[in-house]
């Protein structure tokens, strides 16, 4: 029978003996540090964490992962490690660097100076010569801001929270400093992202509550904004903006809504004085100040007050550019104001915004009446209604005709002989149109008399000498001499 085959191992003695666990956590951070390498960031971490599962008191291994973790943008984790890390070796130089870097990306810049100093004391100055400018950067930048807060300079205060956030990406601080204030400049919209994204990390964020309490309140969603400030109160009763907010938001809808209610029962001055002392309330709240203006003006309109009315549309405009009724009712108020011009521009501009039947007929109707106030007022020459007959109309032009013909003024100074030829030029004018029907009905439709026959192609003379009979004799005064006159015949 044949002897069995002997099988020889290759087999060191370190294969025969089981690994400590020092070098299995050794061999982790290796394959972590390859993997860190080329950037492979997750495959990284979880290398790291075996190696810290192994090895729980080993400075380099918190170091190594918090590394890893500012390279994903997870800094309070990263954090918190390289604070565990000092905690375990308080001569871990590389670890006070960390610290550094984290507590600027969070926007700590207590914790920041104090981790430099401590890294510079280990390392020397040299080690952290970048991370004490970016904090003295944020620094001034913090500054700046503040003062550009207590000015109300709310965009200044934007511009230097986002260059605060270019050096400390998750400074949930900067975010919503500059959340508040793009609220406060009206763009609600991205003030409230923000605070959104804030929330998702922490949920109970009372100054990420409170911003979108803000937003709700400055859009004019009264109740859904009482209800973010009450719940900021609840877990924060100190916070004096939000108990300050609430008050304003609270005394503004009851103001707004007194006047409302003085306007249904048809008390107008009252209604006026309840909408001025709601403008007091809050300067910031564009969105209700605007509807404010403009029930103010709809108030004015009521009271026959045109021109208040027209200005508390403009003060509405101001406020919301694109606000439609605020638009309507003043383009209306200069009609009757007889700023025909700024009307059409109110119309064309509500066309721009709206572009329906209605806003197209009203501008069309302001151009009429642009272009019939840019003409001669032929009924107001001859002293006489729009509605006037023909008849009437005879007989206004035979009493201005014989007043203002130059021959009843020879002797007059050259200056009122002029104005006196320009104004029976004038009434020969309006005689010519008004008393031809069909120029009469294109004069009174705002139409061009571009047939060759307007107006100003009527000579006063003809007019005159037409419309006396013929042989007739008119005597006027000279105004040379006491008494004396002038007689001249048509013949």
């Amino acid at each position: 029978m044949a002897e069995p085959e002997v099988v020889e191992l290759d087999l060191t003695i370190d294969d025969l003996v089981p690994k400590s666990p020092e070098r299995l956590a050794e061999e982790k951070k290796e394959s972590g540090n390859h993997l860190y390498k080329f950037k492979n960031y997750k495959g990284a971490l979880a290398m790291y964490e075996e190696a810290i599962k192994l090895c729980p008191d080993n400075a380099s291994y918190y170091g190594n992962r918090s590394a890893c973790y500012m390279m994903m943008g997870m800094y309070k984790k990263a954090l918190e490690d390289a604070q565990k890390a000092v905690a375990l070796d308080p001569t871990f130089t590389k670890g006070y660097i960390r610290v550094t870097k984290c507590c600027i990306a969070l926007g700590d810049l207590f914790g920041g100076d104090q981790a430099a100093q401590r890294a510079s004391e280990l390392g020397g100055a040299d080690c952290v010569t970048s991370e004490r400018r970016a904090l003295e950067t944020l620094r001034r930048l913090n500054e700046d801001a503040q003062r550009a807060l207590d000015a109300g300079d709310y965009r200044r205060v934007v511009f230097c929270m986002d260059r605060c956030l270019d050096y400390s990406p998750s400074s949930t601080k900067a975010k919503l400093t500059k959340a508040e204030c793009l609220a406060m400049l009206g763009r609600c919209q991205e003030a409230q992202e923000i605070a959104n994204d804030c929330l998702r990390s922490n949920s109970f964020d009372t100054e990420a509550i409170f911003v979108r309490g803000l937003c709700l309140y400055f859009e004019d969603k009264d109740e859904q904004a009482f209800k973010h400030f009450q719940q900021v109160l609840r877990l924060a009763p100190d916070h004096k903006k939000a108990m300050e907010t609430y008050k304003k938001a609270k005394l503004l809808k009851q103001k707004k809504e007194e006047g409302n209610e003085a306007f249904k029962m048809g008390r107008w001055q009252q209604a006026l004085n309840l909408y001025k002392e709601a403008l007091e309330v809050d300067k910031n709240n564009k969105t209700v100040n605007a509807k404010l203006y403009y029930n103010k003006a709809t108030v004015c309109a009521k009271m026959n007050q045109t021109k208040e009315a027209a200005e508390a549309c403009s003060a509405a405009l101001d406020l919301d550019e694109n606000y439609v009724k605020a638009l309507l009712r003043r383009a209306k108020c200069y009609s009757e104001l007889g700023e025909h011009e700024d009307a059409v521009k109110d119309y064309e501009r509500l066309l721009k915004i709206d572009k329906n039947k209605e806003h197209k007929q009203l501008l069309h109707e302001a151009k009429i009446a642009l272009k019939k106030s840019k003409r001669k007022d032929y009924y107001k020459i001859l002293g006489i209604e729009k509605n006037a007959s023909e008849d009437d109309i005879k007989k206004a032009y035979r009493k201005r005709a014989l007043v203002h013909h130059p021959d009843r003024h020879a002797g007059a100074s050259d200056s009122e002989r002029r104005e006196q030829e320009r104004r029976f030029k004038e009434v020969g004018e309006a005689y010519g149109v008004l008393s031809d029907p069909k120029k009469r009905a294109r004069y009174d439709h705002g139409q061009d008399l571009d047939d060759g026959c307007s107006g100003a192609d009527i000579d006063p003379n003809v007019v005159f000498q037409a419309f006396f009979n013929r042989g007739q004799h008119f005597e006027f005064p000279t105004g040379g001499f006491p008494g004396s006159s002038f007689t001249f015949q048509f013949g």
